[in-house]
């Protein structure tokens, strides 16, 4: 536009004085026209009350006109220029200025200031974009590129395999002027290194476990040569969209596959959740039970150092009573064994048997007659 505008300054200037002529000519023709009766208004004419015709003074000669042009588009390019002479660039951009071909200065967000028609402007967008490998999208629809996403394993089995790459531009000088197409380049790059990343790895892998792997070590190589191209892209993110056979008779196949090994999973989660429920539990009754053990133990040791200390004392006195010791023993152990047993007098030779319990109305009578007994037989061994 302002190309333009100064195309058009310069022609009037260096033809103004033709142009005064033929505004001039253009006067005497319109004249001569009116007074031969023609019925066209001249503008630079006019007619008094009897018809004579004579010229318009105020308007001025054709030199006058021509000045009104000039200062018109003079006006106009002095306002063109003006609001040329300033740019704003917005805070996901960044500006690239130009003065005859050489760059000047990278601009980030801000209004700054450039000499109008020397100087050009080249704005890039910094925010994060994002292009398909292995399929397009068309209507809100993905449609396969076989060229791109069919690729071979280490095990030499195919696999269609789709990627999603988010990139955004890292230097906005690289890219505009070091390739011809960035983002062509970028994607071109971009399959090289999927390609050297997916036939390290099994087809099973690349279907099923290895997706992350895969993700991480082509979004490493793909920055490494975009930073060694100086392309002025750089890669965000890479993430693997879908993996399949290519064939559906492979793909149920795999499906199933991919079902068992769930199912294998889940069945493993499901044992080890056994597992953490019953090894505590077990543990718990393991120390309660050897708890228990050592409480058992504690007892019976006690109880058997407290019969020995027993014995130990009664051995004392034995040694210096032995007949009353003896004797007090026997009594002491008839006293524990005789109330629970049956006891029945006989002389050896008769048929008949006498049970003695029939004689005492209850077993405490016949306790008690025992009892008795035995501190009178120890009365009488004292004496």
């Amino acid at each position: 536009m302002f190309e333009i505008l100064i195309f058009l300054l310069v022609i009037v200037i260096l033809n103004r004085e033709r142009i005064g002529r033929w505004l001039g000519s253009m006067k005497e023709r319109t004249k001569e026209m009116r007074m031969n009766g023609q019925g066209f208004t001249n503008p630079f004419t006019k007619t008094d009350e009897n018809g004579d015709v004579y010229q318009r003074q105020p308007s001025g000669s054709g030199k006058g006109v021509l000045r009104v042009i000039l200062g018109i588009l003079l006006v106009v390019l002095v306002i063109f220029l003006g609001s040329a002479a300033f740019y704003n660039v917005g805070e996901q951009e960044q500006a690239v200025l130009t003065m005859f071909g050489r760059i000047v200065r990278t601009d980030t967000a801000g209004l700054y200031f450039k000499i109008p028609l020397l100087q050009r402007v080249h704005k890039v967008d910094m925010t994060t974009h994002g292009i398909g490998i292995g399929y397009l999208v068309d209507g809100g629809q993905n449609i396969t590129v076989e060229e791109e996403g069919i690729m071979i394993t280490s095990d030499f089995n195919f696999v269609d395999i789709d990627f999603y790459l988010e990139y955004k531009v890292s230097d906005p000088v690289a890219y505009l002027y070091n390739t011809q197409d960035p983002e062509n380049t970028m994607k071109n790059m971009a399959l090289a290194c999927i390609r050297s990343t997916v036939i390290n790895y099994p087809v099973d892998e690349v279907i099923t476990t290895a997706k992350g792997q895969i993700q991480a070590e082509v979004k490493e190589k793909l920055q490494a040569e975009l930073a060694d191209k100086e392309v002025g892209l750089m890669a965000v993110n890479v993430s693997v969209q879908d993996a399949e056979p290519p064939t559906p008779e492979i793909v149920q196949a795999f499906k199933e596959v991919e079902t068992a090994k769930q199912g294998k999973e889940t069945a493993v989660n499901n044992a080890k959740k056994y597992q953490n429920e019953q090894i505590p539990r077990a543990e718990a009754n393991a120390d309660k039970i050897t708890q228990q053990a050592e409480a058992d133990k504690a007892a019976r040791i006690a109880e058997a150092e407290g019969q020995v200390e027993r014995f130990s004392q009664m051995y004392q006195e034995y040694q210096k009573y032995p007949l009353i010791t003896k004797q007090r023993m026997f009594y002491e152990a008839m006293e524990d064994v005789l109330p629970g047993l049956k006891v029945i007098i006989t002389d050896g030779n008769t048929q008949e048997l006498l049970p003695i319990e029939s004689f005492y109305s209850d077993g405490t009578a016949a306790e008690s007659t025992v009892a008795t007994g035995s501190d009178a037989a120890e009365t009488e061994a004292e004496r």
